[in-house]
Parts: structure tokens; sequence; C-alpha cells
């Protein structure tokens, strides 16, 4: 008995060790993948934040999650051979539930393509060998909308998430500048269409952060569709209203300032409300994003109380989703955006005295139409209506100073401007075709009219010596008034060609035609990325001309007031006959034209770019790319200050034969060793080069007091080397840490003279290097929510936020006058300044 229990016993053994060895064995099979999202470009986007849900054969354990990371990748490893269930579900998109059958030691992929659930009700499922991207050849930089939610953002605007891309600096007038060139040479297009001020080119159309999905940073793009720029490109997809009621509110409570321990009055207070859900079950889709802001920012280097900008403004962003077939979608969005903001130029050297307050009112309204054929072409259709209303002026009508230490007086111009713009943009993309592999074919129009009528009317300017003596006095006279209209129609056609597995081309062409500016422009486009190694390196080059809307100043030049200077020796004295400057059109290839005289600029700025680059995936946890790029812009619009050319008086000539040079050569890497962990990091060796009176330069956001003689040189925004880091760390107890480092060469600056004049070279003196470090830290609890319909569960999100948290000495302005006792010194540096975060999320 005793012998046939122990050979039962060592069989039960043989047998539980060996299903435990085959077990152990077994479990080396894994699932990976990427989840992407169609683009409305013939490609897909990575997307990332989304949930991957894993159910495997029974008896496995409890379902596993996974989070898509920022190239949209997801992976399960350690799986036992069997039957595996992959779900997903995420607002605006088609649920999706495949099946993956593994084998044991079986490295399965399973790619996710998402797409809008009422156009296709299909998700589509790959299982093929995993590739790095290769569907664009363009340098880009993507912001994710879990970016957007979790970085330390100070004032919660888009904008300040696009200077993680190595390419895009921040001015020290809060600008921003992308290739070396002003934002007003960019674009920004907002699910499509242009989303501008029509008159200056600047991104002053505020959208929500809680109403974009992803931001996209194109240095090179490569896609034949965008057009009318000379600098960089950012596109802004919005996030589709959601077929589920929800809601978030965030920022709900308010700030207060402090002085010497005592309470001052209300600081910032930025509630921000995201609803949306649906009107009509699976027929109408509502979304409603709206920001309300007081703002009251101090500017060190001014005394207490006068020191602050204060802003008010309302952001709303609604949206109307129409669905009226599984194939057919009509979305109707409106984005209202007034704002007030006094003070809006103060610095060190410009007191709130001699500042000038800014005004904005507008909305924009698009409507676009998607629909989807059975043969799987695709029709999309939009039109988009903006208006953008805009005023500038001072405090008051006293002459304004302009001292060897700053301003003083008033400020000098006061103008106001109503615009228009209307663009329609049909695009139809035709079912894959086979032909030498698989072609994506996109082609389409924009049509694009753009209007505006205003005035500019500016007093007197003084420019003082150190012993407070005038040493020249700027006059305006004439009218001010003025108006401008263009319209422009431009033809595109891009391929997407997969010609193998590993080697796709993208190339392309855009023919555009403007009444103000270039007759005929012909724009051809081409890329290229090659996979090896099994997909994990990919090699990427592409080229692209790019033609720009001519600026709307530039077709009323000559109606801008005239200036008049009047120069005085040391003793104050009057010196000769003052000087009248006639606004004049000097264009390159044509017969000089009499002063005053309103002319067809006839060319447009034109950009030459090429780039290449390599990506390639170290590890599974580890991916690194390394790019060059070279821009060269020509025909620009610059200002030029040209005396004793007209009978003894002089010019001030709007010429286009302004250039620009750029180049960049970075290394950025993503490092994700787990769902604790998510880091990005670049650096970036770059040379801005180029004219530096452009009319955006001279024009906006305010007017230039003194325009001196144009000269080529290093661009304000050259930064010759730059690092920046970024990432979201989950800590014990359930904290998050999001911080943002950014560490590069200090901005450029010029010397002067009493007159303003230009001592040595321009642009030669730098300011120290600057360093900031911003963090987030939050940690999200469970509220439950009574007298709800089955008593919902919702996030919590308390912690703080902290800007400059070392309090590094990055200064904003400079004595830069040689003539002045405080001549070379630095002020004006920013200090840390905390906050609160204290949001209810889904």
């Amino acid at each position: 008995m005793n012998g046939a229990f122990l050979v039962v016993l060592l069989l039960a053994a043989h047998s539980a060790f060996a299903w435990q060895s085959q077990s152990a064995d077994s479990r080396t099979a894994s699932i990976t993948g990427k989840v992407t999202v169609a683009n409305g470009q013939g490609g897909t986007d990575a997307f990332a934040g989304v949930t991957v849900k894993l159910t495997g054969p029974s008896p496995e354990p409890a379902p596993q999650s996974a989070v898509t990371d920022a190239e949209g990748r997801y992976e399960f490893t350690r799986l036992a051979a069997g039957r595996y269930t992959l779900e997903t579900k995420e607002d605006g998109f088609q649920p999706s539930s495949n099946t993956v059958i593994v084998s044991a030691s079986q490295a399965a992929v399973s790619d996710i393509v998402l797409k809008i659930n009422s156009v296709d009700q299909q998700v589509e499922v790959q299982a093929q060998a995993a590739e790095i991207a290769t569907q664009s050849s363009g340098v880009t930089g993507t912001v994710s909308a879990q970016q957007l939610d979790t970085l330390p953002l100070p004032t919660q605007k888009f904008t300040e998430a696009l200077t993680l891309v190595p390419g895009v600096i921040r001015t020290r007038e809060g600008k921003l500048s992308f290739k070396g060139q002003s934002e007003s040479q960019g674009m920004l297009v907002v699910d499509s269409a242009e989303n501008v001020d029509p008159v200056s080119g600047s991104f002053s159309i505020p959208i929500p952060v809680e109403a974009i999905q992803a931001m996209t940073v194109y240095n090179l793009p490569d896609s034949s569709e965008y057009g009318g720029f000379s600098g960089g490109l950012t596109t802004i997809e919005t996030k589709p209203p959601s077929g589920d009621w929800n809601y978030k509110l965030m920022d709900f409570v308010t700030s207060f300032r402090g002085k010497s321990g005592h309470l001052s009055g209300l600081g910032n207070w930025t509630p921000r409300l995201e609803i949306g859900g649906p009107l009509v079950k699976d027929k109408i889709n509502f979304s409603e994003e709206v920001t309300y802001e007081i703002r009251k920012m101090p500017v060190r280097g001014l005394p207490w109380p006068m020191n602050e900008t204060k802003t008010r403004s309302i952001t709303s962003f609604t949206e109307l989703q129409f669905i009226l077939s599984p194939r057919h979608l009509v979305n109707f969005s409106v984005n209202v955006f007034p704002m007030s903001l006094q003070f809006a130029n103060i610095n060190t050297l410009v007191p709130q005295t001699a500042s000038a307050d800014y005004g904005r009112n507008g909305a924009s309204i698009s409507v676009s139409d998607s629909y989807q054929f059975s043969s799987g072409a695709l029709l999309n259709t939009i039109a988009r209506y903006t208006r953008f209303d805009a005023n500038v002026r001072g405090q008051g009508f006293a002459d304004m100073e302009i001292t060897p230490e700053g301003w003083g007086g008033d400020f000098f111009n006061t103008s106001s401007r109503k615009a228009n713009q209307w663009e329609v943009l049909p695009a139809y993309q035709l079912p894959a075709e086979s032909w030498l592999g698989s072609h994506e074919i996109r082609f389409g129009a924009d049509v694009l009219y753009r209007s505006y009528s205003g005035s500019s009317l500016s007093h007197p300017v003084d420019l003082l010596a150190q012993n407070g003596l005038v040493a020249e006095r700027i006059d305006f006279q004439g009218a001010g008034l003025s108006r401008a209209s263009d319209a422009e129609v431009a033809e595109f056609i891009q391929d997407h060609w997969n010609l193998t597995s590993r080697l796709t081309l993208n190339f392309g062409a855009r023919l555009s035609r403007q009444t103000l500016g270039r007759d005929v422009a012909f724009a051809p486009r081409a890329g290229a990325a090659y996979s090896l190694n099994g997909g994990r390196t990919v090699v990427r080059a592409s080229v692209a001309e790019i033609y720009a809307h001519v600026p709307l100043l530039a077709a009323d030049f000559t109606d801008n007031q005239t200036r008049v200077l009047s120069f005085f020796d040391t003793t104050g004295a009057l010196v000769g006959q003052p000087t009248v400057l006639q606004n004049t059109y000097l264009l390159s290839g044509t017969a000089p034209v009499a002063p005053g005289t309103s002319v067809d600029p006839g060319s447009s700025p034109r950009t030459f770019s090429w780039n290449a680059e390599v990506q390639q995936e170290v590890s599974r946890k580890l991916i690194l790319r390394t790019g060059y790029l070279d821009s060269h812009t020509v025909d620009l619009f610059v200002v030029n200050q040209m005396l004793g050319v007209a009978g003894g008086n002089g010019i001030l000539a709007l010429q286009n034969g302004g250039t620009s040079q750029y180049r960049q050569a970075d290394v950025t890497a993503h490092y994700r060793p787990g769902q604790r962990l998510d880091l990005n990091m670049s650096y970036a060796w770059s040379r801005a080069r180029g004219d530096l009176n452009t009319l955006a330069d001279t024009s906006t956001p305010f007017a230039t007091p003194v325009i001196r003689p144009n000269v080529y040189g290093i661009r304000p925004t050259d930064v010759p080397y730059r690092v920046v880091a970024s990432g979201l760390v989950r800590l014990p107890w359930k904290l998050f840490f999001s911080p943002v480092a950014d560490l590069h060469s200090g901005l450029p600056y010029s010397q002067v003279d009493v007159l303003q004049n230009y001592v040595g070279t321009p642009n030669s003196e730098r300011f120290p290097t600057y360093f900031s470090l911003d963090a987030r830290v939050y940690r999200e609890m469970a509220l439950h929510l009574p007298f709800t319909e089955h008593a919902k569960t919702r996030k919590f999100r308390l912690g703080i936020y902290s800007t400059d948290v070392t309090d590094h000495f990055n200064p904003h302005d400079v004595y830069n006058n040689v003539t002045s006792p405080l001549f070379g010194q630095f002020a004006g540096f920013q200090r840390r300044f905390d906050g609160l975060v204290l949001d209810m999320v889904p």
C-alpha cells in the first residue's frame, strides 16, 4: 500500500513538474503592436494614451491592460500559447475587438488603425512585421492630448507646448519662432483649414487645450496639400464629440496675490469646462470646451503694483457632429475668442504708462463634410469663415519718449482693423490602387479670400539724449486709412506610394494663383522613407518648395502715415530741414515707382527646404532620431529706410528682396522602459540668418516707433545650442510627476546709440544662458458622485505646479544703449511661480 501510494505520489509530482515546465516554457509568447488613427491626409498618425485590454484563454488570470506610448505602441509579454482578445475603446472611434492566436515562443504583431466611428464601422487589424512608421518623410514633432493634459503649462495655452519641439523658440516678446522666422511667416492649420490672423498671420486665434487631440509641427511638410507660409507649419486635430455624455472641470479654484505677507487681491483664475455627449443617440453628438481667463502676470524690474499685465478673455469651442449614415459625417464648429490685454508690452524698460493695450474679438465658423464611398474613396469638403477684429491703443496721447534707459510718455500708435477670411477646401482621396506596389492618391483645391479695413494713427516720438534734450523727433502725416484684399486659388495632388514593404515614396505638387503677388506658382515636393533591419531602422529624406501668402500689410503699404524726421544738435537746435520719408515700393525686377503710388508686389515669398534623418529603434524601450534640416527663403518683404534719395528727402521702402537661411541638426530620444516612466529629450544645433527688417517684425503685433536701415545678419531668434526634456513619471502613492526642462543659448541682442542706430555688428551680443525647469506633481483620487446614475465615479486631481523651480537668472531685458550709465546690465528676470492643480476629470 505504501509502495503504491509512493508510486502515485511520484507520478503526480512528475506530472505537475512536467506541466509547470511546459507552462513556463510556453510563456515566452508576446503580442505587440501600434495603434494609429487616420489623419485625413491619406496616412495615419500614432495614437498615444490609448488603453488596450488583453483577455487571455482560460484559466488565464484577470485581463491585462497597456497604454500606448508616444509612438502609439503597446506590448504584452510572457504569454502562454492560446487565443487572446484585444479590445480598445476611445471616444469618437469605433470600439475594436479582435482575436489573436499565438503559439509558444511566437512574437505576434497586431496593429490597429482606428477610424471615425460614423464614417467607417470597420477597424482594420493587421498582423505584419512591426515597423517604425514610414508614412511621413518630413521632419515633425508631435504633442499628444495626454501631454497637453499632464504638462506644466502655466497659462494652459497650446502655444506653450509647441516649444517642446526643437525648432520652435519663444522670443523675448513672448511670440513664437519657427525655423528662425516669426510665427507670422508660419502657418497654423486646425482641422485642415487655416487658423491665423488674416492680416498679420500670427497665431492669435486660440484653441482650448481640452479640444485638441494632437498637434504636429512640420519643419518640412511633405504633403502638397499645405501652402501659404515661409516658416514652419503647425497642424491641430481637434477631438470629435463623444457618443457618451461626460464632462471635465479644471482649475476652478482661484489664486490670490500676496505682498509682504498680506493678500493684495485676486491673482489668476482660469476655470475650464469640457462637456459633451449625444443629443440624439447615434445621430447627433455635441461637445463644448470653454475657458474663462483672468490673469495678472507680474513683470520683474518694475515697481509693484505698476508691474502687471492684465488679461481678461473667453475662449469657446463648440462642435456638433451629425451622423447621416455609417459612411457620411458632417461636423459644424464655432470658435469664439474675445480678449482684452492691458499693458501688453511692459518690461523693465517700458513702464505701464508707456505701454500699449491690445484687444481682439472675433469668431471662426467651420463646416466639414466627409463621405466614404463603398469603393473606399473619401470625399472631404471643408468651409471656414473667420472674422478677426483687433485694436491697439496707448494709455494717452502725450508724445512718446525713447531714452537711453527706456520708454516714457505714451505709446505712439493707435490702430484698429476688421478682417475677414473665407476658405473652401474640397479634397478627394482615391481608393488604394495597386501598381508596382500600392498608391494612396489625394487631390483637391484650396480657395482662399482675405480682406481687411482699418486705420493706424500715430503721434510724435522723441528720441532723447542722456542730458534730456531731444536728439531726433519723428512726426506722422496722413489719414492712415488702410484697406486690402487678396484671392488665391490653389490645386494640389499627392501620392503616397508604398513601393515595397520597406520603401515608401511621397511626391506631389501645388499650383497656386494670387490676385496679390505671384500670378502662377508651381511648388513640387518629394520624399522617401526606407526601413531596414527588420523595421528597426528608418531612413527618411525629403525636399520641398513652398510659396507663402503675400502679407495684406504689403498691399496697402503706401497708405500708411508718412514719417517726418527732425534732427537736433547737442544744444537742442534743429539741424537742417525736416526729412520726409515717402512710403514707396522698391521692388526687384521692376522700374522704380513714384513715392506714394500703390502697386501689386508681383511676387510671393518662396522657401526651398530639404532634410534627411535616421530613426533607430535601439530597443523596445528606446528610440533615437537624428536629423538635419536646411531651409532657404527668398523674396521676403522688408522695410528699409533710405535718406537723401528723393529730392533731398528720403523714402521708407518696401522691398521684396529679403532672405532667410536656417540650418538645424538635432538628436531626439524617446525612452519608455515601462508604464511608470516616459521620457523625451532632444538636442539641437541651429543657425538662423536673415534680413532684420521683415514686414512682420516691424508691424506686428505692435508698430515699431523707430525704423532704421535694413541689414542682413544674425536673426534675433538664433539659438546655436538647445536641450529640451519632458516626461511623465508615476511615483509611489499614486503620484504623477511631469517635468519640462529647457536649456539653450541666450538670445542675441544689438547695441544701439541715442538715435537707435546699430553700434557694431547687429545681434552680436547675447543674453546669459537660459535654463528653466517647470514641474507638475498631482494625484488622482476617486470621487463618488451621489444622486447620479449608477453613482458614477470620477477622478479628483489635486496637486501643485511650479515654473522655473530653480529660480535661475533668466533676464528678458537689457540696457543696450551705449550712452546709458546702466549699459550692459541685464534686468527683468522671471522668478519662480507656484500654483495649485485642482481638476475633476473622468
